[in-house]
């Protein structure tokens, strides 16, 4: 492998202080920080890790655009651009740390880019962050499984009615509200939800009927089977 390094590194859903020790020191001790946006400002992720680390604001940032569009041509288009932007970054043998929200394995930008990135010659590393589903659970107070109960994470809600006929606790990300929460109502079941999980405009909602069909588009919804 050649001198550079990338780190995907997860900064979790919202709160600062769920940045792990790893990720701060990382943070700290990269040359560059990579956002998967145009701009700073445009950059939750990177608010996130300001939040965690003061001297996020003297890092040098590098903008990766990564389109959000069903048109996998421009997606694929858009992945190997920034995988170039940062190989050419990482041939001068610098630490490029590129921020994700939650953890980079799961739902993540990061996932896209770090095949490309690796097929070009530098070692990636991923660095594990807190899920939006686990902070969210963390909220409510509620456990996601226990004993031999499965859990399933899902995204979106267009394909929620097939989904919730899975066993266990079924999490889902984002996606079509109402869709899914028709879908919920049929099936029966009862669900709680967080919005904003872990920042300032965070909302918890205890019950399927107190989840706001306008709700945004950071929500997290825990659907269960009702106990008899």
């Amino acid at each position: 492998m050649r001198a550079g390094v990338l780190y995907g590194i997860g900064v979790g859903p919202g709160d600062p202080e769920l940045l792990t020790i790893k990720a701060v020191r990382l943070i700290k001790e990269c040359d560059i920080l990579a956002i998967p946006q145009k701009k700073i400002g445009e950059c939750f992720a990177y608010r996130i890790a300001l939040n965690a680390v003061p001297e996020v604001k003297d890092k040098p940032v590098l903008p990766v655009d990564m389109p959000m569009t069903r048109d996998k041509a421009v997606r694929e288009a858009a992945y190997k651009a920034g995988a170039k932007k940062i190989a050419e970054v990482l041939s001068g043998g610098r630490k490029v740390v590129f921020l994700t929200l939650g953890d980079p394995s799961v739902y993540s930008t990061f996932a896209y880019l770090a095949p490309q990135v690796r097929s070009l010659g530098f070692d990636v590393v991923w660095i594990p962050g807190v899920t939006s589903f686990c902070a969210s659970a963390a909220a409510l107070g509620q456990s996601l499984c226990a004993d031999r109960e499965e859990l399933h994470i899902i995204p979106g809600g267009i394909n929620a009615g097939d989904a919730l006929s899975f066993p266990g606790t079924k999490v889902f990300m984002k996606g079509e509200l109402d869709v899914l929460l028709d879908a919920i109502r049929k099936k029966g079941h009862s669900a709680r939800a967080v919005e904003n999980c872990g920042t300032d405009n965070e909302r918890l909602y205890n019950t399927l009927e107190d989840i706001p069909g306008d709700a945004g588009y950071y929500l997290v919804t825990i659907a269960k089977e009702k106990e008899e």
